[in-house]
């Protein structure tokens, strides 16, 4: 299985994956062509109209997965995937709606490069239990992809002991998942990307991570660090 999971698609100071191009490129290497998966945003053309416009500069070429005349067949000649950042509910829903989450696990499953940013990021762990995002709309399950044994919490971000806010901060609400379900959380900081080649798992980027187990203090992750061991919990 291989698997690229972004953070973020932006981070500050840079366009839109300018972070990520050359960890891209590397887990790309001779992928010319990609199916995008639009739908953790409302705007389904608009959306795979900015991710072909940047990967042309890469020399990829784009197809979305929204316009198929045939969704799965679409997905299942896929050599890889992109699923785009967004709303996460949303994203989780509309792949339930049209019945392709199965045939995309499969598909990866089956040796597809998988890509995910924000969205598509949570989406590759076992559930969206540990988004960000507003349910907005409801999924028939929170239930992901699973193609790795634990959540994802994107764009992570550690508590400011000068901050006045009085919500919630980040690790309250990872430590609040876990009164309720067993699986471990990794936290990626922005611009922080996780990388799957088989049965090693590594974090990439320049910034690092957080990892959270229930009944356990989190554990701090610095970059470039191997994870294989997430991969056997």
């Amino acid at each position: 299985m291989r698997l690229l999971l972004i953070s973020s698609s932006v981070v500050h100071g840079t366009g839109y994956l300018d972070h990520a191009e050359a960890e891209l490129r590397d887990f790309l290497g001779a992928t010319r062509r990609l199916l995008f998966v639009p739908f953790a945003q409302a705007d389904h053309e608009a959306y795979t109209t900015r991710v072909r416009e940047r990967l042309a500069a890469m020399d990829i070429a784009v197809e979305g997965l929204h316009a198929a005349a045939e969704p799965q067949a679409a997905i299942a000649g896929a050599g890889a995937v992109f699923v785009g950042g967004g709303n996460t509910f949303c994203l989780l829903a509309e792949l339930q709606r049209r019945a392709l989450l199965a045939a995309l696990h499969a598909r990866v499953l089956a040796g597809a490069a998988y890509v995910g940013s924000s969205a598509g990021t949570n989406l590759a762990g076992l559930t969206i239990g540990t988004t960000n995002d507003m349910p907005i709309v409801w999924p028939t399950s929170l239930q992901a992809l699973g193609l790795l044994p634990f959540n994802l919490n994107p764009h992570y971000l550690d508590h400011d002991p000068r901050s006045t806010h009085m919500g919630e901060p980040r690790e309250l609400r990872i430590r609040e998942f876990h009164e309720r379900n067993p699986q471990a959380v990794l936290g990626l900081r922005e611009p922080a990307m996780l990388r799957r080649e088989g049965d090693a798992l590594n974090l990439r980027g320049a910034a690092g991570a957080r990892l959270f187990r229930r009944g356990e203090a989190p554990a701090e992750i610095a970059p470039g660090a191997a994870l294989d061991a997430l991969l056997r919990p």
